[in-house]
């Protein structure tokens, strides 16, 4: 199985930008979690990460093209603004599990809005770096 990560703006500052709502567990360390489980999931890992909408979208239609079986998304604000990313995946048709590190369903009245959660399969809320791990899980098991 081949699953494709992709963090939106700011993710690539985690362990910097405000420690107390995302956790003090750094990107690269991040990565390096996610890599490590999905190998011993037997799951081939690749990640993407971009502070631009654009790069996000040509990110999602590469996976197509790739043959990607499942895409994890942390699409951070663009989560609450991005109709293209939303019609990317919609586009593509991969299964996509949508996951923010906090519990936005928590946060400010405009982080309640999710148009990738429109298409998502599942979204997976305040679990931190575990999150991803559960959004790995999810994917392998719906794909049996």
């Amino acid at each position: 199985m081949k699953i494709l990560v992709i963090n939106g703006p700011n993710i690539n500052f985690l362990g910097i930008r405000e420690p107390e709502i995302y956790g003090k567990t750094t990107y690269k360390d991040m990565l390096e979690i996610i890599s490590s489980y999905a190998e011993k999931q037997g799951v081939e890992v690749s990640f993407f990460q971009s502070n631009h909408e654009g790069a996000l979208v040509d990110a999602i239609q590469e996976a197509y093209y790739n043959k990607i079986d499942g895409i994890v998304i942390n699409p951070a604000a663009y989560t609450h603004t991005s109709i293209a990313i939303l019609d990317a995946l919609k586009a593509v048709g991969i299964t996509t599990v949508e996951v923010h590190l906090s519990a936005v369903e928590k946060r400010e009245d405009f982080r309640q809005i999710s148009y990738v959660g429109k298409y998502a399969c599942k979204t997976i809320t305040g679990q931190g770096v575990n999150g991803y791990l559960q959004a790995i899980d999810h994917l392998k098991e719906i794909a049996k």
